[in-house]
């Protein structure tokens, strides 16, 4: 058996990957920290935008507000999706991050109810409608972006970057929580402290804009343009008329993204209302149970990428359905009744791994259906749909159901939602081994 010996321009070839993969998945970050800064942070504004009422009341109206950011992504997965076929990857992804540092900064700049009365929320729901449209784009963009860039063989380890990168925005947002936890009091922390969150968003932002200028352009967006300017598939770069022929592509998209979705947000951002409010957990420790498990559950993805790249993609997905469905009902029962932190911590974290089945994978799956020239908005359009109206409004029937006194439905609902999509990855074929992107590379 011979040992394949890389050479020079193949060990150049991988370093310009990694150097692409790095730069756009600390964009990526940075986005994502953005957006997840406002759930973080939820428990001390919500009283300066909705003044009045309990607990649970004011978390309901943010609630409502992260869904309607949720309701703009299906319009930015179609216009940054449509950008990207059209104009690039690279300058979509400076598009998305330049529109999500100035919704940061709007949300760090609006000041409260009690000083410009309905003003605030108005101003609020403006800044989440931006970074809705942002966050939207840059799924299909980065998406995208990461797995052509990557080299064949190893597609599901370096697209598995995209929520390692997701998860990390999520975890800085909680980092810089727990690190202003500890130096200001808690009047501090509900008067100013949650805007420094927005303005340290606001200037990542803007520094992400010039390294993604830098990123090299992918080699199948760059043929496909080529092709485009020659007169093959002239004028079908990037269209809804173009995307409406792949009908099968986005029922997949849709079906594969359905559980995934409600899975991930429930657990990524609803627990840490639902250990403090339902379970009684202290904030801070429930603060300290979602960083470490999330982090935990960032390290995962490379792992279980990687693993997509030897068996395929179709057996972690079916772990992830079967599991979920199983599951979930048992594992927020007993959280919902559990009173100590490390055992908590213990049911959070066995949830995370059953949703890497999904998360390590969910972005390459997705971008092996599709051909590059539609390939953004195959990949963004359906799928941001998918989340607005199911990821989007999982925190806001969860509370509601908790208001109406009927919190274990939304257990169930859950559950559900991961049923469905097991049985689309039940009926899907494998992609790894004959996908749009591997017909790229012929």
């Amino acid at each position: 058996m011979t040992t394949r010996i890389p050479t020079p321009a193949t060990r150049e070839g991988e370093r310009r990957v990694v150097g692409n993969v790095l730069r756009g998945s600390i964009g990526n970050l940075v986005e994502w920290y953005d957006w997840y800064a406002y759930s973080a942070f939820t428990i001390y504004f919500a009283k300066a935008f909705f003044p009045g009422g309990d607990a649970t009341a004011q978390f309901l109206n943010t609630a409502a507000v992260f869904a309607v950011g949720f309701l703009m992504r299906p319009l930015g997965g179609w216009m940054l999706g449509r950008f990207a076929d059209r104009f690039g990857r690279r300058s979509a992804l400076v598009l998305s991050v330049s529109m999500m540092a100035f919704g940061s900064l709007l949300i760090a700049a609006t000041p409260g109810y009690a000083s410009i009365g309905v003003a605030a929320p108005i101003l609020l729901v403006l800044a989440r409608l931006l970074q809705g449209l942002s966050v939207g784009g840059e799924y299909s963009t980065s998406a995208t972006y990461l797995s052509e860039v990557a080299t064949p063989g190893k597609r599901g380890f370096y697209s598995s970057f995209q929520y390692v990168t997701l998860v990390g925005g999520q975890l800085l947002a909680l980092g810089l929580q727990l690190i202003l936890q500890s130096v200001l009091t808690e009047a501090q922390m509900g008067d100013w402290g949650w805007r420094i969150a927005f303005v340290v968003g606001a200037v990542a932002a803007v520094v992400v804009m010039a390294l993604r200028r830098s990123m090299d352009e992918s080699a199948s967006y760059e043929r496909a343009a080529a092709e485009s300017r020659s007169g093959k598939q002239a004028g079908e770069r990037g269209t809804l008329r173009t995307l409406v022929k792949y009908p099968k592509e986005i029922a997949l998209v849709v079906g594969l993204t359905l559980g995934g979705t409600v899975a991930f947000y429930t657990y990524a951002t609803y627990t840490q209302k639902f250990l403090e409010n339902t379970a009684g957990i202290p904030r801070r420790t429930v603060t300290w149970i979602l960083f470490i498990a999330l982090l935990v559950f960032a390290l995962l993805q490379p792992v279980a990428g990687r693993l997509s790249d030897r068996i395929g993609r179709r057996k972690l997905l079916m772990f992830f359905g079967i599991a979920g469905t199983v599951l979930t009902v048992p594992i927020m029962t007993t959280m919902a009744h559990t009173k100590q932190p490390v055992f908590a911590f213990l049911l959070l974290l066995g949830a995370l791994v059953i949703v890497t089945g999904y998360t390590s994978i969910n972005a390459i799956v997705k971008a092996e259906l599709f051909p590059t020239r539609i390939r953004a908005l195959g990949v963004g359009l359906p799928y941001a749909l998918t989340v607005a109206i199911f990821g989007g409004t999982a925190e806001l029937i969860a509370q509601a159901l908790k208001k109406a006194g009927h919190e274990s439905l939304f257990f169930w609902y859950v559950a559900g939602c991961i049923l469905v999509s097991l049985i689309v990855y039940g009926t899907m074929r494998e992609t790894s081994r004959s996908s749009a992107l591997e017909r790229d590379e012929d």
